[in-house]
């Protein structure tokens, strides 16, 4: 038996850019069959809708208030409710998974880590940090940044994305041997449509979202579900987007040219990536 979770939505009282309510939400996955949802909201890197101009304990309460409803929600209907947030940097975005919001209030610094201290702080609270949509290329994304040092694994699939931007992350992940995860990143579920709906199935219902953050970190079992034929793209069709990786230490050149068509079958760049020459 398998338990399904979404990993990646939003509500409008988190999200700038959510439309549905944390409600709304969890009515609609408990519909769908899912044993449940984490709510990732938009932290304060992002779309926010946490105002910006409060003490921190306000900001986080009202941050909060997506998921609280819909955990309200989610305890009517059975299904799990899980907490974390989706942190922005330079149009890199990470999934933080596993502290609460008693945590957040005790570390009002964490609106100015770096990526290195994010992932050191969350792994030290026993979290773990997916990158999310790695390569979706949108006009408000200017690079492909992908930040493998700062990551426990990619979302493989999402939703938002297109095919290519996923078989991109396909290759990568097979590359660097990354667990990958999958979600809808779903911020209406009123236009939601239930035939694009992705998640990860797990062998053991989750207690907590520190349990999700576990099997993370022991680098699963966890299966990403997302459509058949998803990543079924001829790759020819496809033009090539330049990609970065991101390295902190190096100051004003954290941004480092890959030099590789993420596209192309993975053996052809492979051998690059794990000896360090790319």
């Amino acid at each position: 038996m398998t338990y399904l979770y979404e990993t990646h939505m939003h509500t409008c009282q988190g999200s700038a850019c959510g439309v549905s309510t944390g409600a709304e939400q969890a009515r609609f996955y408990s519909e769908m069959g899912y044993t449940g949802i984490f709510v990732t909201d938009h932290f304060t890197g992002g779309n926010t809708a946490m105002p910006r101009d409060l003490p921190w304990r306000e900001r986080i309460e009202r941050f909060c208030a997506g998921y609280e409803e819909a955990l309200a929600e989610g305890q009517k209907r059975g299904l799990d409710v899980f907490f974390a947030w989706e942190q922005n940097y330079d149009g890199d975005e990470y999934l933080v998974y596993g502290p609460d919001k008693a945590w957040l209030i005790a570390h009002p610094d964490i609106e100015h880590w770096s990526r290195a201290e994010q992932l050191e702080q969350i792994h030290r609270a026993g979290g773990a940090v997916i990158q999310a949509h790695p390569f979706r290329n949108r006009d408000y994304i200017r690079h492909i940044l992908l930040g493998r040092k700062y990551c426990d694994g990619i979302e493989l699939a999402n939703a938002g994305n297109a095919p290519d931007f996923d078989l991109c992350a396909k290759h990568y992940a097979e590359a660097c041997g990354f667990l990958t995860t999958a979600g809808s990143d779903n911020h209406n579920c009123k236009k939601q449509d239930p035939a694009r709906l992705m998640g990860v199935a797990v062998r053991e219902r989750l207690h907590s979202a520190f349990d999700y953050a576990r099997l993370i970190r022991a680098g699963g079992p966890i299966e990403p579900v997302y459509p058949a034929g998803w990543l079924d793209v001829d790759i020819s069709a496809v033009p090539h987007t330049p990609s970065y990786w991101i390295d902190e230490d190096l100051g004003d050149a954290w941004r480092v040219p890959t030099g590789i068509d993420f596209l192309q079958p993975v053996q052809t760049w492979k051998n690059d990536i794990m000896e360090g020459r790319a």
